[in-house]
């Protein structure tokens, strides 16, 4: 930011707090919000859309557009107790050393975050801007994910005793809010955020703190039965899973509280088993997040660092084929054509788009960072450990190389996710949409259809591919260094030993 002093507008610095929203977007079960509360003085609310964090790598519009509606709800709740979030398009280091120009800022608040490396720079900076000029800077747990944390040893106990701690509520009625002077808000605003943020796009769920709870609700009372009948089927599991992942994501509904919303339901719930399953991934989606908190380096490198030796020629025609759904493997194209149009397919959707790529298509997991900026839900620390354990990267988990054809037939059974985001195919009898390269010229001709015209021959032969991916694997899975690092992964992020298992088709 350029040097931009602004003169002192107040006669006397009032003393103040900063509540600093970040990923938790939401005023329910909000510890920062509560603690601002008690340190009984003005409040100001703020966000900071940081260009910084827009422009970086794993960004994409759908993102920004989901945390401006979240903001649009917010400050509708927030209008009746007379008050708003205080928006910034600018560095919020550069926001907080403007406001310290009229406020003497004692306090902020915010949550933990565990994100990528811009963000996490961020916080460092912010952290010695604090210390430099005695700003209290006091950060709440998030997901039960633990900072610094020595030891996995009874993380989930510690996980399940942070789930099931009461509600955190502020009390918003009587909180003494900050009304910003003209002056100092007009500096601190920055340029307007891109219009496109602030347009509805009506193929991607809807930002918010109200519609998270609708989705929590009508899941717990109406659609939480089929979830584990229907989680791995990717047009059946658009309504069948709780769809709560981009509401978490961004915060607008904490994990402690679907925690306590499903317990509270579990009681009465007509399949308990159900219920059960869904808290066993609420307890996963932490997992993961808490790995990529002990071992950040996994967004740049293998976390098996033996298998930066594993090469991969980047192939660009393969890439964009891939990223457009044009690889002529209808479930994959589907998958990926769906993504880009909606931010979200389903868990086992996505484990079939990476195999294929990192394995069949034979390219480098850093050129995943496509899916990054097209999953509406973006988790950095669930993207990266996932990415490296369907990658084969760790050399402690299970090798999944999933079969597409096997997967489509499994769980497209009817070729309805297909027809529906692969249109060319729509009249091809089901005996051949999965495989429609195995009409012959005369079908081809009777259905009015053409291989490589209307819709592309697959670019790589599925079953050799696959078998070729293995084999080079399977023998890094075999050397030393892979072994020696593996050793080092299980200390770290385990207590036992891990199982290694080739499943050559999924």
């Amino acid at each position: 930011m350029d040097n931009v002093t602004i003169p002192n507008v107040l006669n006397v610095k009032e003393a103040i707090s900063i509540v600093w929203f970040k990923r938790d977007l939401r005023l329910y079960d909000h510890e920062p919000l509560f603690l601002a509360q008690q340190s009984q003085l003005p409040v100001l609310l703020l966000y900071c859309f940081e260009p910084s964090v827009m422009q970086y790598d794993d960004s994409d519009v759908r993102h920004w557009r989901f945390v401006y509606e979240s903001i649009v709800d917010l400050n509708q709740r927030l209008s009746s107790f007379g008050t708003q979030i205080q928006v910034c398009h600018q560095e919020v280091i550069d926001v907080i050393d403007l406001l310290k120009n009229h406020y003497d800022i004692k306090h902020i608040y915010s949550h933990q975050e565990t994100g990528n490396k811009v963000t996490y720079d961020r916080d460092l900076a912010v952290q010695k801007f604090c210390l430099n000029h005695n700003i209290i800077w006091k950060e709440s747990l998030t997901n039960g994910v633990v900072r610094k944390l020595k030891s996995r040893k009874n993380w989930e106990l510690r996980w399940k005793e942070t789930m099931s701690k009461p509600i955190i509520k502020a009390d918003l009625a009587n909180f003494n809010f900050l009304i910003l002077h003209p002056t100092v808000k007009e500096v601190i605003v920055g340029p307007e955020v891109p219009s496109e943020l602030t347009i509805r796009n009506e193929n991607f769920q809807q930002g918010g703190e109200t519609i998270a709870w609708k989705y929590l609700r009508n899941f717990l009372q109406d659609r939480y039965p089929t979830y584990s009948k229907h989680i791995s089927k990717p047009e059946l599991s658009r309504r069948s899973c709780s769809r709560l992942s981009p509401y978490l994501t961004y915060g607008n509904i904490s994990m402690h509280a679907v925690y306590h919303s499903t317990m509270e339901r579990y009681p009465t719930a007509t399949n308990k088993r159900v219920l059960s399953n869904f808290i066993s991934r609420l307890h996963w989606h932490c997992h993961f997040i808490q790995k990529f908190e002990d071992e950040c380096t996994m967004e740049f490198v293998p976390v098996n660092k033996a298998y930066d030796a594993m090469i991969k020629p980047r192939y660009e025609a393969h890439i964009i084929a891939w990223q457009s759904g044009q690889t002529g493997v209808p479930l994959i194209d589907a998958c990926m054509r769906c993504l880009v149009a909606t931010g979200y397919i389903n868990f086992r959707m996505r484990a079939m788009v990476v195999s294929f790529f990192v394995f069949n298509l034979w390219q480098d997991w850093r050129d995943l960072h496509f899916l990054a900026k097209q999953f509406l839900d973006y988790e950095p620390g669930i993207h990266y450990s996932q990415t490296h354990m369907q990658s084969g990267i760790t050399g402690v988990n299970t090798i999944r190389i999933y079969n597409p054809i096997k997967n489509s037939i499994d769980h497209d059974e009817n070729g309805v996710f297909i027809r529906k985001w692969v249109p060319e195919l729509a009249q091809i009898p089901l005996s051949f949409i999965h495989e429609p390269w195995k009409l012959s010229a005369m079908e081809q001709q009777l259905y009015g259809f053409e291989l490589g015209r209307d819709y592309p021959a697959p670019i790589v032969d599925v079953e050799a591919s696959r078998q070729k991916a293995a084999d080079i694997v399977w023998s890094f899975r075999k050397s030393d260094d892979v072994k020696q690092e593996g050793k080092r992964i299980l200390a770290k992020h385990t207590n036992a030993k891990g199982k290694f298992t080739v499943h050559k088709k999924q």
